[in-house]
């Protein structure tokens, strides 16, 4: 059966198949709408260092095959093949995209997803709906990561300005196009080959049983709820034209400011951070102004370069620093530069040791966090008591595990801090971790946390507590100092006092060395309570530089 993922899940690649040659199938459709699907091959930056890895309908295939755009078929509007262990080195992501050929808006989309068969059986889905979006014109739906091993996330993050913005966001350069003449509608664009009629849908692609050629889906009405489609199994790919499109680039996109006729496109601002429009001003900026020249510039003082013309910035200065605000010179970018916010497409991104962002348009759910954590957020966000309820406060009165909590939910960007602690992100996949109360920053509301008792002697109650967090997210710790990871061993002590998380399989033993003769005399070590690690090879323990 095929796991249902929300927007932000993630998942090993290993986890889902055992499987390498996969089928990646888009389903997509609103009224009126024409949508290009594509799929874009980066590198470790995050970049399209390599255009040969723009897979869309005027580039069908990588150059070594890994990545084939196979058209539609079995009920999806669009479909990819991808071989995983045929994926060169220097290609660390693969992003699946959907970009609005035309007029529209994601917002009018229809339920939609996009979905994973391997070896003839549907193995994840992540499905969507145009309610989940508003003016973005590009959406990238999924994501291939490489993290050590090949991992899948849903990803349903959009950008205002379309395919270029998109394009601008990956690193490509958009090329200049001449304005078109004007063609008759019936007419297939100049770049787009011949229609043909359908071709038969590869093996691996194709249902069990036979099927009539179906005509392409018309865009004019909302698409028909469909029968789920017998999933696709890999042979060898059969040859297929690629679908006529329409032009791209008719609409002009937001993601920089338009050049006059004649003119040249000003350096664009940097790549924009999932969930946030690309025309967001940068750190110390505000939007910029659309260029257009308004009568002669005055002449420039003398060693003073000459003004721009009426609403563009002169060489050297920032896009969209108003007229009348002091220029930022060299030295004052260079010393901005290093501070400036960090975007890595994830849904929680450390700023620095001490400063935390979290990306609330990314996953399903809202996010917990200690009270009077937040320093700055961006965006329509929302913040509301989180109560533990009568129990939860008895509990955590007498375990002293009580966390004073907000909810954090909307759309936006939060940062979290507290007193200048290093924060760490620490992302569960499935799997669990123990954290003392005060040890814990922030996590993911989708998680689920206890109390959980240390079983021992020699300590005040018999007994100590700590907070278990298990499932699917990620728990932001807050450490004294740089942390030390240590594997557990059967001679593994902490100090409880300085001892931050354990991997929750382990098992814990309170370890006194209290003995009254000894402490019956000045001098003694001070150190007469630890706790002793056990567990199997894997699990692990992190201890901090200093005692609480």
């Amino acid at each position: 059966m095929a796991r249902e993922f929300q927007r932000g899940h993630k998942a090993k690649i290993s986890d889902l198949t055992p499987g390498t040659d996969l089928y990646v199938g888009v389903q997509i459709a609103g009224p009126g709408l024409t949508f290009d699907i594509s799929c874009f091959g980066l590198d470790a930056n995050e970049q399209l260092s390599d255009d040969r890895y723009f897979i869309f309908f005027n580039q069908p295939k990588s150059p070594e095959e890994s990545i084939q755009l196979l058209g539609a078929q079995a009920g999806d509007t669009e479909s990819f093949r991808v071989t995983l262990d045929r994926v060169p080195a220097n290609i660390h992501k693969l992003s699946f995209t959907a970009t609005l050929d035309g007029a529209g808006q994601m917002s009018q989309v229809g339920p939609g997803y996009i979905r994973i068969v391997a070896g003839g059986e549907e193995v994840v889905r992540y499905a969507f709906t145009g309610s989940e979006f508003t003016t973005e014109r590009a959406v990238m739906l999924g994501d291939f990561y490489l993290k050590d091993v090949w991992r899948f996330a849903a990803v349903g993050q959009g950008f205002d300005g379309g395919l270029d913005a998109l394009l601008k966001n990956f690193g490509g350069e958009v090329a200049e196009e001449a304005p078109a003449a004007p063609q008759p509608q019936s007419q297939a664009p100049s770049f787009a080959p011949p229609a043909q009629a359908p071709a038969p849908a590869p093996s691996f692609g194709a249902p069990a049983a036979p099927q009539a050629p179906q005509p392409a889906p018309s865009f004019g009405a909302p698409a028909a709820p469909q029968a789920p489609q017998p999933a696709p199994s890999f042979g060898a790919p059969a040859a297929q034209a690629p679908t006529p499109h329409q032009q791209m680039h008719a609409a002009p996109t937001i993601a920089a400011p338009l050049a006059p006729q004649g003119g040249s496109v000003p350096p664009p601002p940097g790549p924009a951070p999932y969930g946030q429009p690309p025309q967001q001003p940068q750190f110390g900026q505000v939007p910029a102004q659309a260029p257009g020249s308004f009568g002669q510039p005055a002449p420039a003082p003398y060693g003073q370069p000459a003004p721009a013309p009426y609403g563009q910035q002169p060489p050297g200065v920032p896009q969209g620093v108003p007229q009348g605000v002091p220029q930022a010179g060299p030295g004052l970018q260079a010393a901005l530069q290093p501070y400036k916010e960090t975007a890595t497409g994830q849904r929680w991104t450390p700023q620095n040791r001490q400063l935390m962002r979290v990306d609330l348009t990314m996953g399903g759910s809202g996010v917990l966090a200690r009270q009077g954590s937040m320093v700055m957020y961006q965006g329509k966000v929302d913040f509301g008591y989180k109560g533990a309820g009568f129990a939860g406060r008895m509990v955590g009165n007498a375990t002293g595990q009580e966390m004073q909590l907000m909810r954090c939910t909307g759309r936006g960007q939060v940062f979290l801090a507290e007193d200048g602690s290093h924060l760490h992100a620490v992302e569960l996949q499935g799997d669990g971790i123990c954290v003392s109360a005060e040890n814990v920053l922030a996590f993911d509301e989708s998680l689920q946390y206890e109390v959980r008792r240390i079983e021992g002697h020699g300590i005040p109650g018999g007994a100590l507590f700590t907070m278990q967090f298990q499932g699917t997210g990620t728990v932001v710790v807050k450490t004294h100092g740089v942390p030390v990871v240590l594997p557990v061993t059967p001679t593994t002590f902490a100090d409880c006092n300085a001892v931050v998380a354990w991997s929750s399989a382990s098992q814990v033993i309170v370890s006194s060395q209290v003995r009254l003769r000894r402490n019956a005399y000045p001098g003694h070590s001070g150190e007469t309570v630890n706790l002793q690690f056990r567990g199997a090879p894997g699990n692990f323990i992190v201890v901090q530089p200093y005692e609480v």
